[in-house]
């Protein structure tokens, strides 16, 4: 493993090495989790979902809150009946 030194700018930025983001496959725009303690800084590569992936997270979402609506003997008209009601609170 190798070890390179980076400086930080004045506005906060640093500077990922070209071989490193290469390895990473890294452009401008990709995102990073990043995780730091008192005097450590680990970045982790984030995929960003396609459209399709998050629709299809989206519709699983949803089908969830119908079956848990359903066991609750809830349906949608209930649903909404409560958000109005509670709209004047």
């Amino acid at each position: 493993m190798d070890v390179d030194i980076t400086k930080m700018s004045s506005k906060g930025q640093i500077v990922v090495p070209v071989h490193l983001r290469k390895q990473l496959n890294a452009k401008e725009g990709t995102l990073f989790a990043m995780v730091g303690t008192t005097d450590s800084l680990m970045l982790k590569k984030v995929a960003t979902p396609s459209k399709g992936e998050l629709i299809a997270s989206i519709k699983e979402m949803a089908n969830e809150s119908a079956r848990a609506l359903k066991s609750k003997g809830l349906g949608e008209k209930d649903v909404i009946r409560r958000a109005v009601r509670g709209r004047g609170q």
